[in-house]
């Protein structure tokens, strides 16, 4: 009677809400389409069933110690995956453990000892069985076609059994280890992701980050490399120093994922996105007009603020006892648009690398340039129907529509992932937006609806299970020259439903006091986006 409450009771945590949630990661739109039918974020291909070039269903199988970075190779890669239309979902095996021992429990000490006793071999094989379940699920009932098993996967033995067992499902498998021993890489990794947890509070972190790792080779003390001849792996070895793949050919789509994985690294760095000062002639899409006076103005407030900014936190960072390192290197990216150039003319004069590319140009309005809302509602009203209807994937004669924008920028994706540098990108609004909406994992809703007015700097944060956002306010400019750009179709899109945000709320504006005359004040840097902590205060202690 007792082994069957047990049994009852696991089964119960097992089917809970929280362990059988929506999304992975439980915040974003990668992992599955909205209810409402609205696609995340931007997917440059569909079809019907949701699987793309032919490729059947395939399971990645991640491969690693804990701080090696697998988490948010994961989370990328669904993130461009689902960019892509592959209708993708990671399945987190520790997410699936700490629902079977319950809230507080913990497994066994010998639980990842290959020499386990059998009570711990059993908890281990019920979990893993559970985990494999909902993959078979997802992939036979829901269409789906790419799922990532985030899990450590320590023994050959142990990978070739899951491979057959994938294979027997008709679900190919491709192993992806990410394999660090470089000291430098694992503290970082360790420091970023692992110590928050109250276990090392109030600890030195770079004597915390140590203490983590001895205790995760102490928890797991075998692990074996990667090297069975006969599997589909690919080995990325230092954070992107160097990769190894070996046999992996057996669709497109698995190519795909090895061209995306040799852009990819795991080195924390920071993400600026900025619009062009004013020109000359701002509402000519055609005319590439250079900087007015006040956009030259502005191109040096943004350059002063900006880089006081990355001053202020490198100090931050080093006050609350974190290491005394130099900035990291800054690029630049600019569209091939004057404005932009002109933007960033005060960093290149300083010495900061600047580079143009033509894909990053704004939206192209086609007829509907220079005209008013008025004109355009009279001369084209079932086009401004259908916009209304869906604003993101809806072109005007001779246009672009967002989505058309989300494929021309591709390449920058992959140049976005590449970059190791900190990077600031100049460039349009509609720009941004997209950019902006890959990063942070936003609804084709909502991306025509982003708002980046002038006087902010946005800064993405990248953090292992979703990115963080934060707005710096350049202070004293004309206000002006701050709303959305005029170069816009000037259409409202429809707004979103009641209670609900767009991802960068509201716009900022200098206070006005009596009189008229205009107040400039310089606010702290505000957080716009902040949930990574809050969410997975539950893994950072995580030792699958």
């Amino acid at each position: 009677m007792a082994m069957a409450n047990s049994c009852s009771t696991a089964e119960i945590a097992a089917n809970a809400p929280r362990y059988r949630r929506k999304s992975s990661t439980f915040i974003d739109g990668i992992h599955d389409v909205p209810e409402q039918g609205s696609m995340a974020p931007a997917q440059l291909y569909s079809t019907m069933s949701g699987r793309l070039f032919h490729s059947g269903r395939i399971a990645i199988a991640m491969v690693g110690l804990p701080a090696r970075g697998k988490t948010h190779i994961c989370v990328s890669m669904a993130r461009y995956l689902q960019w892509l239309g592959v209708k993708t979902r990671i399945f987190h095996l520790g997410d699936y453990r700490r629902a079977t021992v319950g809230e507080g429990g913990q497994v066994p000490q010998d639980y990842f000892y290959p020499n386990a006793s059998p009570a711990s071999v059993m908890l281990r094989q019920k979990i893993l069985k559970k985990c494999r379940e909902d993959i078979y699920a997802w992939l036979n009932h829901e269409n789906g076609q790419v799922a990532i098993y985030d899990a450590v996967n320590p023994t050959a033995s142990g990978r070739r059994s899951l491979a057959k067992e994938f294979a027997k499902h008709d679900v190919q498998t491709l192993f992806l280890e990410s394999y660090v021993d470089n000291e430098d890489i694992l503290k970082e990794n360790a420091r970023n992701v692992k110590i928050s947890s109250p276990d090392f509070h109030g600890m030195d972190p770079d004597e915390a980050a140590s203490h983590y790792l001895k205790r995760i080779e102490e928890k797991i003390p075998v692990f074996e490399t990667m090297q069975e001849e006969e599997l589909n792996y690919v080995k990325m070895i230092n954070a992107g120093q160097a990769f190894f793949y070996n046999n992996v050919s057996f669709n497109y789509l698995s190519h795909r994922i090895v061209f995306y994985l040799t852009n990819l690294h795991i080195k924390h760095r920071t993400t600026f996105f900025v619009r062009a000062g004013p020109a000359t002639d701002e509402d000519s899409y055609k005319a590439d007009a250079p900087l007015s006076e006040e956009g030259r103005a502005y191109a040096v407030k943004m350059t002063e603020t900006l880089l006081r900014h990355r001053d202020q936190e490198r100090q931050a960072v080093i006050d609350e006892g974190g290491p005394d390192l130099p900035l990291r290197p800054l690029t630049v990216w600019t569209s091939t648009r004057l404005r932009t150039i002109e933007t960033g003319e005060p960093l290149k004069e300083m010495g900061y690398k600047v580079r143009q590319r033509s894909q990053m140009s704004q939206i192209n309005p086609g007829v509907c340039e220079k005209l008013s809302e008025r004109a355009i509602r009279s001369l084209y009203p079932e086009e401004v129907e259908r916009h209304e209807l869906d604003p993101y994937h809806h072109r005007y004669p001779r246009a672009e529509s967002y989505h058309d924008l989300a494929v021309r920028l591709e390449p920058i994706i992959l140049e976005l992932e590449r970059e190791q540098n900190d990077l600031l990108i100049i460039a349009h609004e509609s720009v941004l937006r997209v950019l902006y909406s890959y990063l942070m994992h936003c609804n084709t809703r909502d991306i025509p609806k982003l708002k980046f007015p002038r006087d902010e700097i946005i800064e993405i944060i990248p953090a292992s299970y979703q990115n963080e956002a934060k707005r710096i306010h350049i202070p004293g400019l004309d206000p002006s020259h701050i709303p959305g750009s005029p170069e816009d179709i000037r259409i409202p899109v429809p707004g979103p439903p009641s209670g609900q945000l767009s991802p960068i709320p509201g716009m900022s504006s200098p206070a006005a006091a009596e009189g008229g005359e205009t107040i400039f004040t310089v606010r702290p840097p505000e957080k716009v986006v902040n949930k990574a902590k809050e969410m997975v205060a539950d893994k950072v202690a995580d030792e699958d």
